[in-house]
């Protein structure tokens, strides 16, 4: 089939990057180019290996709550460091 096409400068510069890679044709690059485009997607298989990791060495039930506590004290350790004062900044003004 014969049709007039307008391509963007950047698709220009692709076709004819594929021309100049190639060696072929003006016509046979926009083929390409559209077969690369509207060819569906190939999705790449994933293959995972599992591996036995042993029996935990700690005690997994109560993660959860050792984690809170945990986030509670970094939580206090945060807010009592932000409302000390530091003498050097200080030094002269009555501002914290």
């Amino acid at each position: 089939m014969r049709t007039t096409v307008t391509l963007d400068p950047d698709t220009d510069a692709m076709v004819q990057a594929i021309m100049r890679d190639q060696g072929v044709s003006f016509t046979v690059a926009v083929n390409m180019a559209i077969r690369r485009g509207a060819a569906p997607a190939v999705e790449a298989r994933v293959v995972v290996r599992t591996r036995r990791m042993g029996r935990p060495k700690v005690d997994l039930d109560h993660a959860l709550s050792v984690l809170e506590s945990l986030e509670d004290e970094e939580i206090l350790r945060k807010s009592r460091a932000s409302t000390e004062v530091d003498p050097k900044r200080t030094r002269g003004s009555t501002r914290p």
